[in-house]
């Protein structure tokens, strides 16, 4: 993930609530997943494979997530990435949870919404 000083923690912590994000409304693969965030963040928040598959990798164990291999003829196979029910259970948490950190964070900062 390619960062602006300052923001990797920010960054690092809300990673798992931006892949389920992705997923929420239909598989992707890891490269779609990826780019993805790039285009919602417009270029702020950017991935790379060396940071992406292991999330994806631990999300799938925790059973949030499920993969499958697809082949379409003339390309390379590609494990596409599913939000299973017990993901969109967490999905919900993590948004709740950060929505509550943001506000508070706002609150503490001074931070004003127009």
């Amino acid at each position: 993930m390619s960062v602006h000083p300052g923001t990797r923690e920010l960054k690092k912590g809300s990673a798992e609530l931006l892949i389920l994000s992705i997923v929420e409304a239909r598989a992707r693969h890891g490269y779609d997943i990826a780019r993805a965030i790039d285009e919602r963040s417009e270029g702020a928040l950017h991935f790379h494979a060396a940071s992406l598959y292991p999330l994806l990798y631990r999300l799938e164990r925790r059973g949030w997530i499920v993969g499958r291999w697809t082949e379409k003829a003339g390309e390379r196979r590609r494990r596409l990435y599913k939000l299973t029910p017990a993901g969109r259970k967490a999905l919900a948490a993590q948004r709740s949870g950060w929505q509550a950190f943001v506000r508070a964070i706002n609150r503490v900062a001074g931070v004003e919404h127009a």
